[in-house]
């Protein structure tokens, strides 16, 4: 339990909610009903162990957080979840109901070591240990196979991996999402250009085939996406969007619009995660809480790239 000002808010709360689930206790040294529910919630956060981090304010010091949530009597606890409240309850409740309360909202015991799996699976990729991190990625989504994030880096790293028939049967639940995540498009997307160069005859041709073959045949939409398909198994997606614009920009609906769809995977493909080395800017609510914003310090090339390929993308679909 940790008692939060103006000054720690911030962090105590807004930032620490990203992570995990934060409970505010909203209490006063006068408010008898404050002094019932205050052990309980304490014991309830030691029981949980880690599920939710309980944060105490003193409404009468601290005001100006008050009014921002906008508390009309006391005690008042609200749940935060990624900077957001989610909901909340006026009282002392009985300790069942306030049970029933984090049940609802709070991710389960599996749940928690299934992203510990997943957290540990991000280290031993970035020192390079693929087969571990497959591992702790695969046990991960055997405890919750709701795991998106889980789920979509182990078949990324499967693909990688060449291992793509694993890769298959991994993404398969979540292509029967509606609508399906453009992520997981990708990943769709990427699959068949690698199984395209395996099973395909034209998956075995040269750059310079294609290239002879494309200045003679413009129109040859089937080729040139089988080329686009071969650039992208071999990693090189800035040609590969090249071949397809030159699809899009003659006929936009060929073959149910492929040349955009995959066109619209590589950029995603190509979009790098968030940047790790952000520092925070803030800006101040009509209540006064100081809410942050991440700004990367150094921004990644990459970005711009895509950004170009998106307005030219745009360009040629209008």
């Amino acid at each position: 339990m940790i008692e939060v000002s103006v000054e720690n808010f911030e962090l105590e709360v807004m930032q620490a909610s990203v992570d995990t689930p934060v409970l505010v206790d909203f209490w006063a040294p006068w408010c008898a009903p404050c002094k019932v529910i205050g052990p309980l919630l304490e014991q309830l956060e030691e029981d949980y162990q880690g599920r939710f981090k309980l944060v105490k304010i003193n409404s009468d010091d601290e005001q100006q957080i008050s009014q921002a949530f906008g508390i009309k009597s006391l005690p008042t606890c609200i749940l935060l979840k990624q900077g957001r409240p989610v909901d909340g309850f006026m009282g002392a409740l009985p300790l069942g109901q306030i049970k029933a309360f984090l049940d609802k909202h709070l991710p389960s015991v599996e749940e928690l070591t299934a992203l510990e799996d997943a957290q540990e699976a991000q280290a031993l990729m970035e020192e390079g240990d693929a087969q571990a991190a497959l591992v702790k990625l695969q046990e991960a989504l055997a405890i919750n196979p709701a795991n998106d994030d889980a789920r979509f880096d182990c078949v990324k790293l499967l693909i990688t991996e060449g291992e793509l028939d694993t890769a298959q049967e991994v993404l398969a639940p979540a292509l029967g999402q509606i609508p399906v995540a453009l992520r997981f498009e990708s990943l769709k997307h990427w699959l068949a250009c690698l199984q395209f160069v395996q099973t395909d005859p034209q998956g075995a041709w040269s750059p310079a085939q294609f290239v002879t073959h494309l200045e003679a045949n413009k129109r040859d939409f089937a080729a040139r996406l089988a080329f686009a398909r071969c650039l992208v198994a071999a990693g090189e997606m800035v040609p590969a969007m090249d071949e397809l614009l030159e699809i899009i920009m003659r006929d936009k609906t060929w073959s149910e619009e492929i040349a955009r769809k995959l066109y619209v995977a590589i950029l995603e493909l190509m979009t790098p995660p968030p940047a790790k080395d952000a520092k925070t800017s803030t800006d101040t609510t009509a209540g006064g809480i100081a809410l942050t914003t991440q700004v990367s310090l150094n921004e990644d090339p990459r970005l711009e790239l895509i950004s170009k390929y998106r307005r030219r993308l745009s360009s040629a679909l209008n």
